[in-house]
Formats: C-alpha cells, structure tokens, sequence
C-alpha cells in the first residue's frame, strides 16, 4: 500500500466516528515503510489498532533494504497497539510443519519480548492474542478447551503469557484448495463444513462488520473475499478514493463455497 492510499484511509477513519477500530495484516505489515505512520496516525485519531503481527519479523527485519525490526515491542507497547500474533501450535514439529524450519525459536523468542514489555500481563492493558489453525482437513477444536491447554503448556515450557487463543477454520481456496483437489479430499472436507453449519455464527461472521481494504484501495466484504479479488461493487467497483457509508451499509455481501468455512463448529475467530 502507498501512502496515497494510507493517507486516504486516515481520512476515512477521521470522517467516519462509526469506525472505531483499524486491523492491519498482510503476512508481514511491518514491512510497508509506512506501516509506522499508519498507526500512530490511526492512534492519534483515538482509533483502536490491532495487527497481524509477524514474530519472526522482529528478528528477521526487512530482507529487500535490511532495515531491522528489532523496536518493534517498544513501538507496540508506545502506541498501545493490540497484537494478533499467529502460533498454530506450542509444539516445535508441528508449528515447523506449517511454517518452516526455525519459525519456532523465534516465534517463542518474540512472545517473551512482548511479555517483557507487559503484553499479555494481566493489568497492564497491552493486549496479546494468539490465533490457532490446526492442519490438514480437521477442524479445530473447541476453543476454550484449547486455549486452556496453550495457556498451560506455553506457560510451563516457555514461561509465555497471552490474553486469549482464537482458532481459525482452514479456508478451502488457492494452494490448500489444490491441495484438496489433488488429493480427492475436497468434496469429503466441503461436506465436513457444511455438516457443522452453525446458525447463530452465521449472524457475527466478519463480513457483517468489517470492509477489507486491499493495497490499492479496493474494497471487500472480508479479507478471504480479498483473497479471492471478489470485490465490492455499487454502480461500479468500490475503493477507498470513491467510498461512500450509505452505499457499503445498504449492499448485499458476496458469498460462495468458501463462506462455510467461517459458519462451521464455533466458527473461526
């Protein structure tokens, strides 16, 4: 995202006292050289801001200029920013599966950091969230149960503290979806989820609260919509530069396939 596009944004969360929350992710959104500005502008507006926060990008820093990331727990804990950090599991070899070779070290490496600044600390008001996916085509389990047991064993092997563990339903679409093709499982994993079809949350699914906006300004109902370049659409396609509340509140939200994966069990988030 440029900082057009960044600065568009501010003025809509600045007009807009409706919108009270911004949620920045993007695999590594600590990497845009304006993500700095993003939040603390978004800050200075009294918007609360929450990011995907990328761990290993702590120690990783930026590839392309080598730029260091290293200030990013101070920057955090100064903006009183809410991290959503991703750990799909406490356990080394399954956690690699997912993620590659030595995510591990420094994920756990970049939790400590966080909780020595006071993320995840009770009173201290710097909120830290897990979110969890498990692997494969089972879905996860139940949250509560599994937030206890992240809780318990972080705690006792890493001495790591969070506030809370969201899971998230595997999403069938792009290189998971061929996965499935490929491997004759996609009908058994699409019948799975809507087996586990779940009325009351289908009424908080994201869509209803949240527009995704992509790195051009382009609007969508959700971010897996994004994923999908399934945009919003009035008398033409919806940006930030031509936003309009009325049109946004009064639109029909897109569906297909993919939404039962956000109305399965518990629901993912």
């Amino acid at each position: 995202m440029d900082r057009r596009t960044v600065d568009r944004c501010l003025e809509i969360l600045e007009l807009n006292d409706c919108i009270n929350s911004l949620d920045i992710t993007g695999g590594a959104p600590e990497l845009n050289p304006d993500f700095d500005y993003f939040v603390a502008e978004s800050r200075k507006l009294g918007k609360k801001v929450a990011v995907r926060h990328n761990l290993t990008v702590t120690f990783d820093g930026n590839p392309q200029t080598g730029e260091v990331k290293t200030y990013l727990p101070d920057f955090f804990a100064e903006q009183k920013v809410e991290i959503m950090a991703s750990l799909p599991h406490y356990q080394k070899n399954l956690l690699e599966g997912q993620r590659g070779p030595g995510v591990f070290r420094k994920s756990i490496e970049a939790l400590r950091l966080l909780n020595a600044h006071g993320y995840g600390k009770a009173g201290s008001g710097l909120i830290l969230n897990l979110v969890h996916n498990p692997s494969g085509t089972s879905l996860p389990a139940e949250q509560a149960v599994l937030e206890a047991e992240f809780r318990r064993e972080l705690s006792s092997r890493y001495g790591v503290e969070f506030n809370s563990l969201y899971t998230m339903t595997n999403v069938p679409l792009k290189r998971f979806k061929g996965q499935l093709r490929l491997s004759g499982t996609y009908d058994s994993y699409m019948k799975t989820l809507v087996d586990a079809f779940n009325p009351a949350i289908a009424k908080v699914v994201m869509c209803r609260s949240i527009i995704s906006v992509d790195y051009s300004g382009r609007l969508y109902d959700c971010d897996i919509n994004q994923v999908l370049d399934m945009q919003i659409t009035g008398e033409g396609p919806m940006t930030v530069f031509n936003f309009d509340r009325d049109t946004l509140m009064a639109r029909n939200i897109k569906f297909a396939a993919h939404c039962f994966a956000c109305t399965a069990g518990a629901g993912s988030g």
